[in-house]
């Protein structure tokens, strides 16, 4: 046995010893000032496939487990972790999408321990569009010895889009409340509309509407 051979062979259960207190002191000093905080984080669902909707999911929020250090801790903040779970895959019907580590925006230096539920069931339908009616939701009445003589809207129908199953029970559109307590003149302006479901879109947010208050008698 040369030499070298002698010194790798001598005092090898010390040197072995030695390795796992180094590896065991290691993971002490990593560890030492860790902590784990419970947090739970809303779900975005991104990349829906183009003509589909969402129509219905289970689980609005997860629950994750993070590990940081104990002074970035107190930094962290309920709102600064977002999950973002990928459904370009989707198709029409029900699909389970696995809630991934990477789906998971953290802060510096924080880690997942945990995600709990691991896996979330969303339901797709196709994209669908119709024309519907706008209604104008008046409330109030104008100023005694006054009456309304006519309303006029602009545009008087608008086109709404989202899943079919939510489509389909939209029979009209209101705007916004349009109070005409005590006018004696003519009320024009622009006004919003308010949608059913925040899953309906349309280009059209506001109308004209002109109502006519006239003095009876006349």
């Amino acid at each position: 046995m040369n030499i070298l051979q002698r010194l790798l062979w001598e005092n090898v259960t010390l040197k072995a010893a030695a390795a796992v207190l180094a590896v065991i002191l290691w993971f002490f000093v990593v560890s030492k000032g860790q902590t784990e905080m419970a947090l739970t984080a809303p779900i975005e669902y991104a990349n829906i496939p183009s003509g589909l909707e969402i129509a219905r999911y289970e689980v609005k929020s997860v629950n994750i487990v993070i590990r940081t250090h104990e002074s970035l801790s107190r930094n962290i903040r309920q709102d600064a972790v977002r999950v973002s779970v990928d459904v370009s895959k989707g198709k029409k019907g029900e699909g389970i999408f696995p809630v991934k580590k990477d789906d998971v925006k953290l802060p510096y230096g924080a880690s997942i321990v945990k995600i709990e539920p691991s896996s979330v069931k969303v339901v797709f339908e196709e994209t669908v569009s119709k024309k519907v009616p706008i209604t104008p939701d008046i409330t109030g009445a104008p100023e005694n010895g006054y009456y309304v003589k006519s309303v006029e809207i602009s545009p008087r129908e608008m086109v709404i889009e989202g899943a079919k199953s939510v489509v389909r029970k939209v029979g009209a559109v209101k705007t916004e409340p349009i109070d005409i307590t005590g006018l004696t003149e003519d009320f024009r302006q622009e006004v919003g509309l308010k949608l059913q479901d925040s899953a309906i879109r349309s280009k059209t947010d506001k109308v004209d509407v002109h109502i006519r208050i006239v003095r009876r008698g006349k």
